[in-house]
């Protein structure tokens, strides 16, 4: 068996151009996501186009139950996994702080920060043991600023961002390289979640520019695991050409 990734929130987006970047790259993989129909679409593809083997696994990271269930006894040699891919993620809602929906706070809090938490306490005490192994945690750009109306969800980046650093210092002893990619404003489902279906709004938020796509943070993800094992690319900031901060865009 050849390498093996595990990619949370795989059924879309960055982890969906992820999986087909790794499979592409000769890595086994393991693919998590809540959509059935999506994991076993991309399950076939990838086994169909090429020598990948998959193993999903539909589950909610937001349930400790479920992760503990799927992930604490992985079968043979899928124990293995060499890269973790801690990509499961969401905004929900754009509000100030006095008019804030509180199960859009959760979802956002028990996706971003304990989904991540719950995947790493699982997946990385084998890496400790075989010194071996790879954590790269997606953040954003809302971990590094905050922006009117994003509170709760530039918590959670603020958050992963800290434990980030924190694996950081706590894996490298046993040979663990942690990387954070953080992208700005990318096209994927990301606004469509945050604007809870309306097409419409959501597509207004890359007007105007070329944002970044789903394939450019499976590319950065390429870069990072292909470095050689004495390089640690820790902290990445990938943003559009046209945006210099959160909020600071040039548009057309």
């Amino acid at each position: 068996m050849k390498r093996i990734a595990l990619i949370t929130g795989a059924t879309s987006g960055f982890g969906e151009a992820i999986a087909r970047r790794l499979a592409a790259e000769q890595y086994d993989l393991i693919l998590t996501g809540r959509r059935q129909e999506r994991l076993e679409a991309l399950k076939t593809e990838l086994e169909t186009n090429g020598d990948t083997q998959v193993l999903t696994l539909c589950f909610d990271v937001r349930s400790y139950e479920e992760v503990e269930k799927n992930l604490a006894h992985l079968p043979g040699e899928w124990k293995q996994v060499y890269a973790l891919i801690n990509n499961a993620g969401l905004a929900v809602g754009l509000a100030p702080i006095h008019q804030g929906n509180v199960d859009d706070w959760e979802r956002m809090i028990d996706t971003n920060v304990k989904g991540l938490l719950y995947v790493t306490r699982m997946i990385s005490p084998g890496m400790a043991e075989r010194c071996s192994g790879h954590i790269i945690n997606i953040g954003s750009i809302a971990g590094r600023e905050v922006y009117p109306n994003g509170n709760v969800y530039c918590a959670t980046k603020h958050a992963v961002r800290a434990l980030s650093q924190a694996m950081r210092l706590e894996l490298v002893p046993y040979g663990i390289r942690t990387t954070l990619i953080a992208p700005g404003a990318a096209d994927t489902e990301f606004s469509l979640v945050r604007f809870k279906g309306d097409s419409q709004r959501a597509d207004s938020v890359y007007q105007g520019f070329e944002p970044l796509t789903a394939q450019d943070i499976a590319d950065t993800v390429s870069y990072v695991l292909s470095a050689p094992e004495h390089v640690d690319l820790q902290d990445i900031l990938i943003m559009p050409a046209a945006q210099a901060s959160a909020t600071v865009f040039h548009k057309e």
